[in-house]
């Protein structure tokens, strides 16, 4: 699931950047999950307050208390962060989007430490509760992640800017998906 909506203004760039969430969509969000959710699951989210807001309004998972997981943070922009997309500039955008999976936006984490870290955190979910649902509270970027993992078979593939899924949930909104998946004609 990903966080409510978060404080900030449009067009901001906040992905490590520790920003609450509005709490009257906080709330929404928790509703409409709790209503939505099986009688058994455990529970993860990030590090950031945004997540734990959520995870907080949603009460304890019948499968133990939240585990608070940074692998589950969004994607690190480093000096980007809390800047206007719109002033950070052509050239340092397409810097990125030409090495797409290895650049450091802003000097802060690569898709590949991403994508690395957002797979430790789902082979060791698998691990832990091998027959239960598992509720993630994250963000846009780690659900893209979880997406193109899932598209690659649970094989760390590097994408190139054209092949990165550009759909995430919605602020509040979730997405299921099976891990670890069922591999593809590529993968077996």
């Amino acid at each position: 699931m990903r966080h409510a909506a978060p404080c900030v203004l449009p067009g901001c760039c906040y992905g490590r950047l520790d920003v609450p969430a509005d709490a009257h969509a906080n709330d929404h969000a928790a509703a409409a999950l709790r209503a939505a959710l099986p009688a058994r699951w455990a529970g993860w989210h990030s590090s950031r307050q945004r997540a734990a807001q959520l995870g907080q309004a949603l009460g304890d998972p019948p499968a133990g208390p939240w585990r608070i997981d940074a692998r589950l943070d969004e994607l690190d922009f480093g000096d980007w962060e809390g800047r206007a997309w719109d002033s950070i500039g052509r050239a340092a955008l397409q810097a990125w989007v030409d090495d797409f999976a290895h650049h450091r936006p802003g000097g802060g984490e690569s898709v590949a430490a991403l994508l690395q870290r957002v797979l430790a955190a789902l082979q060791e979910a698998a691990r832990l509760h091998p027959a239960g649902d598992v509720v993630w509270i994250t963000h846009a970027g780690v659900i893209r992640a979880v997406d193109w993992l899932s598209r690659q078979g649970g094989v760390l593939r590097l994408p190139a800017a054209r092949d990165w899924p550009l759909q995430a949930p919605g602020w509040g909104q979730w997405a299921v998906r099976l891990w670890p998946p069922e591999p593809t004609a590529c993968t077996r």
